[in-house]
């Protein structure tokens, strides 16, 4: 393999271009275990990247893509052969390394996932980080005591990529979710995905100076933050776990310690990208097994690279719905 297709970033006097173009495999860095890459997932990370956002990708040119799975051509790694179907995803992959936008990505050895039994590259895609995120907010949750008998969970930005997923997982899991959005031409999806209840996000949006709300739910995972999250924590009824996974709103919020002291609320941070190993494994596989949950087919869209820039532009202008995945080949 002397080149292969990607999509590559360039800077050019501070301007960022989007280019579907042959790459020389020496782009590549040389890490233990190269693999094809089948299928990709779009995310908003990987729109930021693509824009030049010095946060995500410090150097280019570069190939986003956070997300992969494929089949591994080569590994210096006795932990990989030739042949086996992986999933890359989190760690460095997409930003500061060579991403799922490229038809091969070299990574080290410590980075892929076997591809769990029943389930294939692209369902894997269709999960993708977004899916990852809602199952370890959830595995979080229930490892601090949430179950479903304890009442609703709320799931901000629930039409969002990691919001669709948690209600449809919260569903396959045996919980009773209340969906919050803003676009009401998502309630009959939403519905679809196992959403017991829809609100719309002004009402987790108090302006008071009270510490308590009535409570209304027994846990959350919240992709918004700001006061958003102050909000949530307010309306909680006793011992709710709180799962943090985003920062739409803002990365600020202000609350009082009496959710925490008063009703043993807990507040869990949820991060993807360096979770260990073991629990990486674990979720994937009940993703595949007891946690295998599915979208509608018109929420999840299918491009090759030609599509993506314009997938991107829309994905920055707030104007993406649903899953976008991506075909190599």
């Amino acid at each position: 393999m002397e080149k292969f297709k990607a999509l590559l970033i360039t800077e050019n006097e501070g301007k960022f271009e989007k280019t579907v173009t042959e790459v020389a495999s020496s782009h590549l860095p040389d890490n233990e275990v190269r693999v094809e890459v089948h299928y990709a997932a779009l995310n908003y990370k990987d729109a930021l990247s693509a824009s030049g956002h010095k946060g995500i990708t410090r150097k280019f040119p570069h190939i986003p893509g956070i997300d992969a799975a494929g089949v591994v051509v080569s590994s210096k790694s006795p932990k990989w052969k030739e042949g086996d179907a992986v999933i890359v995803t989190s760690y460095d992959l997409g930003m500061n390394t060579s991403g799922g936008f490229g038809r091969y990505i070299s990574v080290p050895a410590e980075w892929p996932v076997a591809l769990p039994e029943g389930m294939t590259l692209k369902e894997a895609m269709v999960y993708g980080t977004s899916g990852f995120t809602a199952a370890l907010a959830l595995h979080q949750m229930e490892q601090m005591g949430q179950h479903p008998d304890m009442g609703e969970i709320l799931v901000t930005g629930a039409t969002g990529a990691v919001g669709t997923a948690a209600i449809a997982l919260l569903a396959k899991a045996g919980y009773k979710s209340i969906a919050s959005t803003g676009k009401v031409q998502a309630h009959d999806d939403l519905r679809s995905l196992g959403a017991n209840q829809i609100i719309d996000r002004e009402a987790v949006n108090d302006t008071s100076s009270k510490p308590f709300l009535s409570p209304q739910w027994s846990g959350a995972i919240d992709t918004i933050g700001g006061n958003t999250l102050a909000t949530i924590l307010k309306a909680t009824r006793q011992n709710a776990n709180v799962a943090v996974c985003g920062l739409v709103a803002s990365p600020e919020f202000s609350t009082t310690v009496y959710p925490f002291i008063i009703k043993g609320n807990n507040l869990l941070g949820v991060e993807s990208a360096t979770c260990p190993r073991t629990v990486r494994e674990t979720l994937w596989e009940r993703l595949a097994n007891s946690w295998r949950f599915s979208l509608p087919e018109h929420m999840v869209r299918e491009v090759g690279l030609d599509g993506l820039p314009s997938e991107m532009d829309k994905m920055l202008a707030g104007e993406s719905y649903g899953k976008v995945i991506v075909k190599h080949g």
